[in-house]
């Protein structure tokens, strides 16, 4: 029997959320929190089946939005998702986990961590599209038990066309809307999504 290698995940102590400042929902300041972050001693890989369930430690989930114009691409999470407790949920988020790769071993700065989200993205979806990205907002929801253990970094990516197509199995529906026709799917949106959602004009600004 071949043993599977778990996959360890990106993580930062709660502690350390805390000195910075906790908040609930979004924070327009992402930088104050990152340079703190992302510097080399403060971010660790620990099996992700420790870090799902240890409040003591926040997992960085690089969540991206994939807008063209005013209008932002809108997915449901299929029976394949990873996390089982986000399926047939509604997303305007892509992204996931920050593992290890050998140029990350023991943390991640802020070089590799962009370099990680860049792959992580492209591994769910394929962009045919000259796009910038940036990193806009944090997000925080401690009143979820997926939330509880997750700190989203809200990434936008803004296309020069609307060319995307879907890679994971995971992503399903695949399509670009304006905010009005999102509204009207929020209820069955995952919570990130809402949030995001809710403070839309301001993360496509």
């Amino acid at each position: 029997m071949m043993k599977t290698t778990e996959e360890n995940v990106l993580v930062v102590r709660r502690s350390l959320f805390n000195e910075l400042g906790v908040f609930h929902g979004l924070n327009f300041e992402p930088k104050k929190y990152l340079d703190a972050f992302l510097s080399r001693g403060n971010n660790f890989f620990l099996p992700r089946s420790e870090a799902e369930i240890n409040p003591a430690y926040k997992q960085i989930i690089p969540y991206a939005l994939i807008a063209f114009q005013n209008k932002v691409a809108y997915y449901v999470r299929g029976k394949k998702a990873g996390e089982q407790r986000l399926v047939a949920k509604g997303s305007i988020g892509i992204g996931g986990h920050m593992n290890e790769t050998d140029e990350s071993l023991f943390a991640m700065e802020e070089d590799a961590y962009c370099a990680g989200v860049e792959r992580e993205v492209n591994e769910e979806i394929k962009i045919d599209a000259p796009y910038e990205d940036r990193i806009v907002a944090l997000l925080n929801d401690d009143t979820t038990e997926v939330g509880s253990v997750h700190l989203g970094i809200v990434h936008v990516f803004k296309l020069a066309e609307p060319k995307v197509e879907k890679r994971e199995a995971m992503i399903t529906g695949l399509t670009f809307l304006a905010r009005d026709d999102l509204v009207a799917r929020r209820e069955s949106m995952e919570t990130w999504s809402q949030i995001c959602l809710d403070s839309l004009d301001r993360l496509l600004l």
